[in-house]
């Protein structure tokens, strides 16, 4: 009925064989993936930084780019320099808060409380700055 298969398998299944590349734990996959959503958010606090400058942005920017050297093993992060299009404050709040509610979730699966805490501040930070009332300027 099946034909049988002639081919030696590429996929290794049996214990204790070893294989020609690499393989991560989960420890390690988790650790690439907080690295890169609070990267991701860094980014986005240094545009923030260069639209709304404040204290609680730069305090927040220095903390994530410790975060984030701690976790690629002492390399410092790239930063965001201002970018041309001028983005709208609300909408990077918006992406900002996004990013720290991922950083957050792979905080919590990896049991990372430094930066859980630190994610879950600045999803309440992002939050609170869109909840405040935006100015309107007349025309005319």
């Amino acid at each position: 009925m099946y034909e049988p298969i002639r081919t030696k398998s590429v996929h290794s299944t049996m214990a204790g064989t070893h294989s020609d590349f690499p393989h991560r734990s989960r420890e390690e996959e988790l650790d690439i993936q907080l690295a890169g959503h609070l990267a991701a958010l860094l980014a986005v606090t240094d545009e923030l930084r260069a639209l709304e400058p404040s204290a609680d942005l730069d305090s927040a920017a220095e903390r994530l780019a410790g975060q984030v050297a701690r976790l690629r093993g002492a390399r410092t992060p790239a930063r965001a320099v201002a970018s041309g299009g001028e983005p709208k404050p609300p909408a990077l709040h918006r992406r900002a808060h996004t990013l720290a509610g991922r950083a957050l979730v792979v905080a919590a699966s990896r049991a990372d409380t430094a930066a859980a805490i630190l994610a879950a501040e600045r999803m309440d930070a992002h939050s609170a700055a869109l909840a405040e009332p935006q100015e309107l300027t007349g025309v005319g």
